[in-house]
């Protein structure tokens, strides 16, 4: 590796892990701008806030890097472009498939790190925050564990160990104790509906109740339980493809599949979360033919609004697929690919081109 291989990939590194950075201030000062409509709302105070915005930050950096690799590469190629150091590189025999390889190379140490983030980071701290926030919106006790999910309220105990996507509840367990302690009641339901205003309606019920004397037991088919928990407080339990990695992600759609329950959606998540990575190589070439030979006239202002014109382009086009793909039932390999394609074949044709 020779020494302006070494200066292109330290050049378009540098400039996007700045870019990186801007991108993911911006987007944090939106957030946080959205989230003081919520300041106050139960426990959520100044402090539950930033703490959010820094457990969201890893999912939201590994999101942006394909959009900060386009802008970094504008940016610092573009620069060079202007000063002529690409026409001397170009003069000195090396080829523009040289200097592309340089690009690439240097994406490849973006994809290296927002790998390592989305995949060994991300999923736990997007499960934070989301468990943060709304456990102190709603002030509750909660507490996940591999027998589902525990929630406090008052002297009762909740465990819930399953949570399906319609938000109502499965395999319910309620222990109640008494002002010493003791244990005094155990319902068991089999299915809970969440009713609005604060009623649940709980199926094939069993409740044990426990005095000195004696115990007694009964069953009901149906029941009302009233109590204040919401059901967005449980709903951060439910899977959700940003709070998984690609291993827990494939777990998962298998288990859907075995389960005949529809998997499409987050088939859809997994191919996405694989191909986001590839996304780096295709957004640094579509910059090239902006950089080399099209636009060496162009001010480092006018190389920003291409890069977000075209990122921006490129985000609208990725979820128009996405819809449609699960709107009509279509191959969700084929539509996660299917706008990076497009881009990276437009991207090819300029290159050549300019070539």
């Amino acid at each position: 590796m020779n020494v302006l291989t070494l200066y292109i990939i330290k050049e378009v590194s540098k400039g996007s892990l700045v870019a990186l950075l801007l991108l993911l201030t911006l987007f944090n000062l939106f957030t946080f701008s959205d989230e003081l409509k919520d300041l106050g709302h139960g426990n959520y105070g100044l402090k539950q806030i930033l703490l959010y915005l820094t457990l969201t930050s890893p999912r939201v950096f590994f999101e942006l890097v394909p959009s900060a690799a386009l802008l970094g590469s504008l940016f610092i190629v573009g620069s060079m472009a202007n000063n002529r150091e690409i026409v001397a590189m170009r003069a000195a025999g090396l080829s523009i498939s040289w200097i592309i390889r340089s690009i690439m190379l240097a994406g490849l140490l973006l994809v290296i790190v927002a790998v390592c983030v989305g995949e060994f980071i991300a999923p736990a701290s997007e499960r934070a925050a989301q468990l943060l926030k709304t456990t102190a919106q709603n002030n509750g006790i909660v507490m996940r564990s591999q027998y589902g999910m525990w929630l406090r309220e008052g002297n009762r105990f909740i465990n819930v160990r399953q949570i399906l996507d319609d938000g109502s509840l499965g395999d319910i367990r309620i222990y109640e104790i008494d002002d010493q302690h003791k244990l005094n009641q155990v319902t068991l339901a089999a299915h809970g509906k969440f009713l609005g205003n604060k009623q649940w309606q709980l199926t094939q019920v069993k409740r044990t109740l426990m005095t000195p004397q004696k115990i007694t037991a009964d069953s009901q088919a149906e029941m009302q339980w009233e109590s204040a928990i919401e059901s967005d407080l449980l709903k951060v339990a439910v899977v959700n493809s940003d709070n998984l990695s690609l291993y827990d992600l494939y777990k998962y759609i298998d288990f859907l599949k075995t389960n005949n329950q529809k998997s499409q959606s987050y088939e859809m998540a997994f191919w996405s979360r694989l191909i986001n990575p590839l996304v780096t190589f295709v957004m640094l070439m579509v910059s090239v033919p902006f950089v080399i030979g099209i636009g060496r006239g162009i001010s480092a202002g006018g190389r920003i609004f291409m890069g977000i014109l075209i990122g921006m382009s490129f985000n609208i086009l990725d979820r128009i697929a996405g819809h449609m793909g699960l709107i009509y039932d279509v191959n969700p390999l084929f539509v996660a690919v299917l706008p990076s394609l497009l881009v990276f074949s437009a991207a090819l044709y300029a290159v050549r081109r300019v070539s």
